[in-house]
């Protein structure tokens, strides 16, 4: 196989998985490999997610379609590698299962361009070492950049959440240097960037010494041209006073908190040894929204744990109704191999999930539209990321998170000031209230 000239990327999953997909682009793109789609490419990363066995069997499928639609347009094969959480989970039996050239982990990709060497060389290439961090010092520098950009701060989990795969497939908690979270920032700054949002699987996990994430935004909060700052996804154990109070006292800090709880029965969450009860975690919004009466809830839940009662499943709703949330993923429970809640015996019936999920999301969808509706009348800015369908249109991010629509004469990533004018279920329409730029 001769050495590739094109290459693309496609990463499923977390926006952990985003981040790491555009790092392997500009890593492939600073070897002198060209950016093409994935049907032209000479070499496709499928950069994968692992938490839900759906996720999984995508991956397979995806590998079998690509070589086809290859092979009807060009008559090629293109050479494939599997990377991220799949790859580490599954490692040598990705080559039983698919014909691809390369298998890399989470913590390896930064060797890429040499497994893409010797996968042209005739040698299957396989990587799935978990080395601390090393491969950030490995990646070049960032080029230009969306007005919204990534960054991750921090990797791994320590909490070992019975149903959950990210322990053995990213690794223990551990976070990346004050110093060199700084200088990419700037760097994304510089590339363009006007918000960032700090990842990790724990990301408010994130220390140095005697520092936390809140000092961490306070610094980034120094950054000429950095409006804003987001973090995602948050543990409600590692909920510091400290980052509640950052909601407060730094205005870049955008009044939004991605913060899971699973289940609203204690059972359930003591089953998935989640560290916190219904009632704590409800106290710990009460903090938040004390400091912070404007915030923007965001939560994750799972339906059909193994052993899930109705009235288990009733006190799930009973906790959404609580809180109102403005955003919210839910999912069916899905076993995950070598997990412990995955060999308990009193597994769901696949109905039975199916129908607890709908009635979640028909109440998490209702207080959805519930928030938007509610912030229609209000003025805000709106940081322009995309142009939208119609002509003239584009769209934008609201502090909260909504998806805003607005035509003027503005460019991407423009901050626009607006008046909230129209809320549907998923986006919202704004009004100019001023002429420039914010």
């Amino acid at each position: 196989m001769s050495p590739p000239k094109t290459f693309h990327v496609k990463s499923f999953g977390c926006q952990m998985n985003v981040y790491d997909g555009e790092r392997m682009a500009e890593l492939m793109a600073a070897q002198g490999l060209t950016q093409a789609d994935a049907v032209d490419a000479d070499v496709v990363v499928l950069n994968t997610c692992h938490i839900r066995e759906r996720a999984t069997e995508k991956v397979y499928s995806d590998i079998g379609r690509l070589r086809k639609d290859q092979r009807r347009k060009s008559g090629k094969t293109p050479m494939i590698a599997v990377a991220g959480c799949v790859a580490q989970a599954e490692g040598e039996e990705i080559f039983t299962r698919a014909k691809v050239d390369i298998v890399v982990g989470p913590q390896a990709y930064h060797n890429l361009p040499e497994l893409v060497a010797k996968a042209a060389a005739g040698t299957p290439s396989l990587d799935t070492d978990m080395p601390l961090l090393s491969k950030f010092g490995a990646l070049p520098a960032r080029r230009k950049v969306a007005p919204s950009a990534f960054l991750t701060v921090q990797e791994g989990c320590d909490k070992f959440c019975t149903y959950c795969v990210v322990p053995y497939t990213r690794g223990a908690e551990i976070s990346r240097p004050f110093a060199a979270i700084v200088d990419e920032a700037k760097a994304l700054v510089d590339a363009g960037a006007r918000e960032i949002t700090l990842l990790g699987q724990n990301v408010n996990a994130w220390s140095e010494n005697e520092h936390g994430l809140h000092d961490l935004i306070r610094d980034l909060d120094h950054i000429p041209g950095l409006a804003r700052i987001r973090y995602t996804t948050s543990h409600p154990n590692d909920m510091t006073q400290g980052l509640i109070d950052a909601h407060r006292d730094i205005e870049s800090l955008m009044p939004f908190l991605h913060l899971p709880v699973q289940a609203g029965s204690d059972r359930v969450l003591k089953a998935m040894n989640r560290s916190h009860t219904r009632d704590s975690y409800l106290r710990l919004l009460d903090r938040v929204r004390a400091v912070r009466p404007d915030i923007a809830l965001s939560g994750d839940f799972i339906v059909g744990f193994p052993g899930e009662t109705d009235a288990e499943f009733e006190d799930t709703l009973s906790l959404v109704d609580a809180v109102g949330y403005a955003q919210a993923y839910s999912f069916k429970y899905s076993p995950r191999p070598g997990t412990p809640a995955a060999s308990i015996v009193e597994q769901v019936p696949e109905s039975v999930m199916d129908e607890r999920l709908q009635r979640l999301q028909a109440a998490l969808n209702r207080d959805q539209h519930a928030f938007n509706a509610a912030t229609v009348g209000r003025k805000c800015t709106v940081l322009l990321e995309r142009a939208g369908k119609l002509p003239g249109q584009l769209i934008g991010k609201s502090p909260w998170l909504q998806s805003v629509h607005l035509i003027g004469d503005h460019a991407i990533g423009d901050l626009v000031g607006v008046t909230l004018a129209a809320a549907g279920p998923n986006s919202l329409t704004g009004i100019e209230r001023i002429a420039e730029a914010a």
